[in-house]
């Protein structure tokens, strides 16, 4: 089995530093567990902030060299095209950068390959050509899955720890830079408006009710409760709000 890991250029999230991402180093371990050829590839300007990596138990890494305001997109999707692998591990999202998390599913629709989102295990699956995986889900909750490969899989933060740094892992991993396809990103269509604050919605009228109950619900919000009485006498103002202090609570019925 061969296995490609994504690495990105990560920041630490107090100094600022580069730094690898630690759900990056998860998948290391991840992959070292099937007791698969393993490989990192990164592509950037620089892949020096990603030679501590190879510590962690990556033995190659793969730089595939651009400019700086180039898209990482295209040089990936080459690679991995090229080496065929089997497995494509990557984390849920970069660290220190756009951070969008975008990137591996962008890449698996590319290749035409199936995603598995919040991997914590990995396994091999009880068929070949498969891979048992554990999955997880909100408030704790775990999903086996059994997934045909070739396939990409994000890693999950509660996947296990990475191992511990080695400085003799480090000297034997070897770092190999190709040059990278040129793809100079677009102008971004976002544009920044300033904050102003937006009506909030209204709450009680369900999604299924009458026009008649969305306009009820819409007067009654507006208006906060009660009657509007115009011009009334004394003595129907003092009734209405006498009315309305015993709804609220303020005066006993």
């Amino acid at each position: 089995m061969k296995i490609a890991v994504l690495l990105s250029a990560g920041r630490h999230p107090v100094s600022g530093k580069p730094a690898p991402v630690p759900v990056e180093l998860q998948a290391i371990r991840l992959a070292a567990s099937l007791g698969a050829e393993v490989t990192g590839l990164h592509a950037g300007p620089d892949a020096a902030p990603l030679t501590d990596t190879l510590g962690y138990g990556l033995p190659r890494l793969v730089h595939y060299r651009l400019d700086a305001g180039d898209d990482p997109m295209a040089s990936l999707a080459a690679a991995l095209r090229e080496g065929a692998y089997d497995l494509i591990l990557a984390g849920r999202a970069g660290q220190g950068g756009e951070d969008s998390g975008l990137l591996p599913y962008a890449l698996a629709s590319a290749l035409g390959l199936p995603i598995v989102a919040d991997a914590t295990a990995l396994g091999e699956g009880s068929q070949p050509g498969t891979l048992s995986l554990e999955q997880a889900l909100p408030r704790g909750a775990r999903r086996r899955l059994v997934v045909h490969l070739p396939a990409l899989v994000t890693v999950h933060p509660a996947a296990p720890a990475p191992v511990p740094f080695a400085y003799a892992a480090a000297r034997r991993g070897s770092v190999e830079t190709r040059p990278g396809i040129p793809s100079p990103r677009g102008e971004s269509a976002l544009e920044e408006r300033a904050y102003r604050p937006r009506p909030k919605m209204i709450a009680k009228a369900a999604a299924g009710a009458t026009a008649a109950e969305r306009l009820k619900a819409a007067t009654q919000s507006a208006s906060g409760g009660g009657r509007l009485l115009v011009d009334p006498a004394p003595q129907d103002a003092a009734r209405e709000i006498l009315a309305h202090l015993r709804e609220i609570g303020v005066l006993r019925r």
